[in-house]
């Protein structure tokens, strides 16, 4: 049976990394999203992104690893806990979509430092709305996370 890993030894899985790209789209000039607050351009990338910005899908892409890498460090610096690969990538793409403090700040981690494993993985389902009501897209984002999550 394979045991859960320390987390500074994972790395995010190729499919996790893809399922992220595949979840933020590509955008090759800046936008406002939904939350209507925050530049994000390429695969999701809001650092140092202003309106008028324009990006290719190769910087996007080489964007999107170093995004992935900062919230991969933010999950191990939070979340420092023995985990499977598949729990570890659930919580990047999490991560890499809500952002380094709410996940730091959240009911998952505490749950997670606690051990309990199931429970962290079903608060992913909590992430799915936008000022109280939920959107489809997060909902079902969150329920593939929630999925990678358990291994189902």
């Amino acid at each position: 049976m394979i045991e859960r890993m320390k987390v500074a030894s994972l790395s995010l899985t190729a499919s996790a990394l893809v399922s992220i790209a595949v979840h933020e789209g590509f955008r090759s000039e800046a936008y406002t999203p939904v939350k209507g607050d925050v530049v994000t351009i390429g695969f999701g990338t809001t650092n140092n992104v202003k309106l008028g910005d324009k990006i290719t899908v190769e910087r996007g892409l080489i964007k999107l690893l170093e995004d992935t890498n900062k919230f991969e460090q933010a999950v191990k610096r939070c979340a420092n806990v023995p985990m499977y690969a598949y729990e570890y990538s659930a919580y990047v793409s999490l991560t890499y979509n809500i952002g380094e403090n709410a996940f730091c700040k959240s009911t998952l981690v505490k749950k997670l430092k606690a051990y309990d494993y199931d429970g962290a993985c079903k608060e992913i389902l909590k992430w799915d709305k936008f000022k109280g009501n939920p959107l489809p897209g997060l909902t079902k984002r969150r329920m593939e996370e929630y999925r990678m999550c358990i291994n189902d």
